[in-house]
């Protein structure tokens, strides 16, 4: 009997331990993207149905470009200031960032019935939720499909900016598929990177909250541009 070896219940209580960090650290994460949710949804109805959104763009300018740019410049800074800004700062420009997606996405409100948002939205909701329940519980290592989830990305970022200028309709069709499964394997793929992290973080210090609005970040990118894809298929125009 090698008595160097430490009971195993030492073990089974460091592997419980773990899984609880990580059950709280994703649970924080999932809440913070919902609320970005929600703030991004009622900027967006509300800059929709109060005119706000058309009398932005209408004022022609650069304005339209700083509405579909601005979102872009808070990634950025949030990212490059992880170490330098504060917790709440952090928090601040996330909350700001999801009432700017909001203004950008009202065009949605306006090009598409009430009706087939709300589908649309239900069907990405589902979706999402499976696929992260999936990407937790899975005892796979996804990591391996990182690298080509992020290839595809870039070449459906490529294939969207020359069918700007060709404007065909195929190519919009295998695009929005091509969206689907990507931001589909995207969600499970950070789920089960989220859970890695939480497990390695103390809960509940500044730096775990850091990380856990970085992480809601890119669970709320995926939750939006799947339902922008989806809604790309499935949505009905007004």
């Amino acid at each position: 009997m090698n008595t160097n070896q430490p009971p195993r219940i030492f073990d089974d209580a460091h592997a419980t331990a773990e899984g609880s960090l990580a059950k709280n650290f994703v649970a924080n994460v999932f809440s913070w993207m919902v609320v970005g949710l929600l703030i991004t949804g009622f900027v967006a109805s509300y800059a929709a149905s109060s005119g706000l959104y058309a009398q932005l763009v209408g004022s022609g300018g650069l304005m339209m470009w700083v509405i579909l740019l601005s979102p872009f410049a808070f990634i950025i800074a949030m990212n490059a200031g992880l170490q330098k800004f504060s917790a709440t700062t952090l928090t601040l420009l996330f909350l700001a960032f999801s009432g700017v997606m909001g203004l950008s996405l009202s065009s949605v409100f306006l090009v598409y019935s009430m009706g087939s948002i709300t589908q649309v939205f239900l069907i990405t909701a589902g979706t999402f939720a499976v696929m992260a329940f999936a990407g937790y519980t899975t005892s796979v290592d996804l990591s391996k499909f990182g690298a080509l989830l992020f290839m595809a990305l870039i070449g459906i970022i490529i294939a969207s900016v020359v069918n700007f200028f060709m404007q065909s309709s195929m190519m919009d069709f295998i695009i929005s598929v091509g969206g689907v499964l990507v931001f589909t394997g995207l969600t499970a793929y950070d789920t089960q990177r989220i859970k890695r992290i939480g497990a390695g973080v103390e809960y509940g210090t500044a730096g775990a909250t850091k990380l856990a609005i970085l992480a809601a970040v890119s669970l709320y990118l995926n939750f939006v541009n799947l339902f922008l894809f989806l809604l790309r298929l499935l949505g009905g125009r007004n």
